[in-house]
């Protein structure tokens, strides 16, 4: 059986999205922004963001350490700070910040602490890295506001970290994953995935009434010392 921490870190050359066919290394073009979330595995939230409307490209990476260009051994080590996620570019005539904001919040339990669900390390942690100053403020009132609601229901406070963006110089910048990591639902279907929107959280956004909201509910998954079972179906 393959070990997918034996695959070589160096050959990552791949630009074309497997989905969306569109360029992952692409900055954002006129009438485009790109933001940054971290909700737990990559994996699902990655194939969450690319089938949202409005989407241009995505990818999976490692933001938010202190290494430069981290390996996925390293990052599953806990020795890099950095925490697994996912640049989205999208188009702000068809989507916006807010709408994958949302989203965000209703894939994935942002009241847990030190991971999600069965993925438990600083890794998995919920953070969302801003690219404007619109950005920023559309997060912050959003999770305000599912807070608010939130502790209604008797949940604790949300763990979700916002801040800009690193500067392209800092270690703590987004740093593209391995190859294999790209798109791996896709690449891999039926592949562990963890992230799930429900009803409930569908009726979270902004202005509406979270009356039933529930975490999504983690698909067990076996594990490895150190990290997660990443190993693609079949290997």
């Amino acid at each position: 059986m393959r070990n997918i921490f034996n695959l070589a870190h160096t050959d990552i050359h791949a630009t074309a999205h497997a989905v969306l066919g569109s360029n992952m290394r692409d900055e954002a073009g006129a009438g485009q922004e790109v933001i940054y979330l971290a909700a737990g595995c990559f994996w699902g939230v990655e194939k969450a963001l690319w089938n949202m409307p409005g989407v241009v490209t995505t990818a999976t990476g490692y933001m938010g350490g202190h290494t430069p260009d981290p390996t996925y051994r390293q990052v599953c080590a806990h020795s890099t700070g950095h925490a697994e996620a996912v640049r989205v570019v999208f188009d702000t005539a068809l989507t916006s910040a807010a709408d994958l904001i949302r989203l965000f919040f209703e894939i994935h339990d942002p009241t847990q602490v030190g991971g999600q669900g069965n993925d438990i390390g600083d890794q998995y942690r919920s953070q969302i890295w801003t690219t404007t100053p619109a950005q920023l403020r559309e997060a912050t009132a959003l999770r305000d506001a599912y807070q608010e609601v939130l502790s209604e229901r008797g949940f604790g406070p949300i763990q979700t970290v916002i801040s800009s963006a690193p500067e392209a110089d800092s270690p703590a910048r987004f740093w593209y994953a391995e190859d294999y990591h790209q798109q791996y639902l896709f690449k891999n279907p039926g592949g562990y995935e963890c992230h799930a929107r429900t009803e409930a959280g569908r009726r979270a956004g902004l202005g509406h009434q979270v009356d039933q909201w529930r975490p999504p509910a983690p698909r067990p998954r076996q594990s490895v010392p150190g990290c997660l079972d990443p190993r693609p179906a079949g290997a």
